[in-house]
């Protein structure tokens, strides 16, 4: 990125960071996924419980085998035998010292947008687990909820869906085809106002790169 949209960008993430403040959240400014990465750890301490939502984005921050491998209580559900021991894995993670995650969308007004095709993310981001990290790319700020919601349609899940092979009709057509599938990605949706959940409040970090769906 060269330098000028990597400034534009700055104020950009500055700006909605004084938003998300006003709303009760802990908002961070990370100017790479390297440094987002290093933020996360910083904030979460050896020892802690660890749940995680899908997330291509947390995924990129290469984070995940540190968390299994330096002394972390790792709730996995990247690493389980079966669908019944993921699902049970991601209930126990509902009780997780951290729950680590991304959103698909963050409006102007500070709003977090997100839309879950099983609802762990949707549902620990609400209630369960005693601090939530969301982490997003520059590429996820959008005008409106709005907005937001037309991005997970035409854009954030599709692909999703494409990434984990859903047999959906967005798979192959590339855009919301609001199915009833029965595999159907989007089934459970929450648009957060405010960051001011019961525990503590919910930190975001927003990367000024390009990152995830």
């Amino acid at each position: 990125m060269d330098t000028s949209k990597k400034t534009l960008n700055k104020n950009k993430i500055l700006t909605l960071m004084d938003t998300l403040s006003k709303n009760d959240y802990i908002p961070i400014y990370a100017d790479s996924v390297k440094d987002a990465r290093e933020i996360v750890l910083n904030l979460i301490p050896i020892h802690s419980s660890i749940a995680l939502g899908g997330s291509v984005t947390i995924n990129e921050l290469d984070v995940i085998d540190t968390f299994r491998d330096g002394g972390y209580q790792l709730f996995d559900r990247y690493n389980q035998p079966d669908w019944p021991t993921t699902l049970q894995c991601m209930r126990e993670g509902l009780l997780a010292d951290y729950f680590l995650t991304s959103t698909n969308a963050i409006s102007e007004n500070g709003e977090l947008i997100q839309t879950d095709s099983g609802g762990n993310r949707v549902a620990s981001l609400l209630w369960g687990p005693e601090n939530v990290i969301v982490v997003c790319g520059i590429n996820k700020l959008v005008s409106t909820w709005q907005d937001g919601m037309a991005r997970i349609r035409e854009f954030a899940g599709p692909l999703n869906s494409k990434r984990i092979n859903h047999k959906t009709p967005c798979n192959i057509s590339g855009t919301c085809e609001d199915c009833q599938t029965k595999q159907r990605i989007c089934n459970f949706t929450s648009i957060i106002k405010s960051g001011k959940r019961v525990g503590k409040p919910i930190t975001v970090i927003i990367i000024n790169e390009e990152v995830g769906y």
